[in-house]
């Protein structure tokens, strides 16, 4: 359960991007050991936030602070602060010339300075968590995508973590294969591990999230328990966008049936 202390609490951000303003004013506040997942259309600036808690992308405006330090201070040890926080991205962005063992130990030993037997240890550890125990010998290439982004979680929780930001982990999955991570991040839920998810997987978000966040044009409409933001959301803006996910075909008939009507005012002469 979540504590008192958020383990990351954002507050007044902004962020832009030459005329573009993707952040405008974000406040948010996320507890030790809970999940939240953001949901929202593409370029509501649901990465960009993400982005901006581990300061890869700098904010023009507001403060992030994580686990009570402030990361958005310009005196900020931010490598210090970084090793606190785990970040798995859309692609896995694996070493592809090394093994699964060697892309686990290798963060290790360079940036903890693990010696190679601990760095060894720990990466059994976590390819055993994630499923992928008997993949410590293969290379990149001889995995599927879902287990390639597996070896990615695993790789992330070999740095000891105390929170972990996921940015759209099964978008570049056949779907078949988004289960298998899926079963995983529920599994880092269960264990108490601090998560904010950029996802579209809505099943996902209704059974692990503690809460949910919409964003639309860099702002947040809704936010609450899961259960009610996507089961009963209250603002139009959330509504319209869970039903165009959850329903695609009944979000287009609109769409399709005022195609119909369009063809036809050209089709038919007017009476003017």
């Amino acid at each position: 359960m979540a504590t008192d202390r958020p383990e990351i609490e954002i507050r007044g951000l902004h962020k832009s991007f030459g005329d573009n303003h993707v952040l405008r004013g974000i406040d948010l506040e996320i507890g030790r050991g809970e999940v939240v997942c953001v949901i929202g259309p593409s370029g509501s600036g649901k990465s960009t936030l993400l982005r901006c808690v581990n300061l890869l992308e700098e904010p023009n405006e507001g403060q992030v602070f994580v686990g009570g330090t402030e990361v958005t201070d310009l005196d900020v040890d931010i490598d210090a602060v970084r090793r606190r926080i785990g970040m798995v991205f859309q692609q896995f962005n694996l070493f592809p010339h090394v093994n699964v063992t060697e892309n686990l130990t290798l963060p290790q030993r360079r940036v903890l300075r693990r010696d190679k037997a601990q760095a060894a240890a720990v990466a059994r550890e976590n390819l055993a968590r994630v499923g992928l125990a008997d993949k410590a010998d293969a290379y990149p290439a001889q995995l599927s995508g879902g287990q390639q982004q597996r070896v990615a979680i695993a790789r992330a929780l070999s740095m000891g973590p105390a929170v972990m930001l996921f940015d759209e982990p099964t978008s570049a999955l056949d779907p078949e294969l988004v289960g298998d991570v899926l079963s995983v991040m529920r599994l880092l839920a269960a264990e108490g591990m601090t998560m904010m998810v950029v996802t579209h997987e809505m099943s996902f978000a209704r059974e692990v999230a503690d809460r949910v966040v919409f964003m639309d044009e860099g702002m947040i409409v809704e936010q609450g328990p899961a259960a009610q933001v996507v089961g009963d959301p209250q603002h139009e803006r959330t509504r319209n966008f869970l039903n165009r996910i959850l329903d695609p075909a009944a979000a287009a008939a609109p769409v399709a049936g005022s195609q119909d009507r369009l063809r036809k005012s050209v089709d038919e002469p007017s009476e003017e």
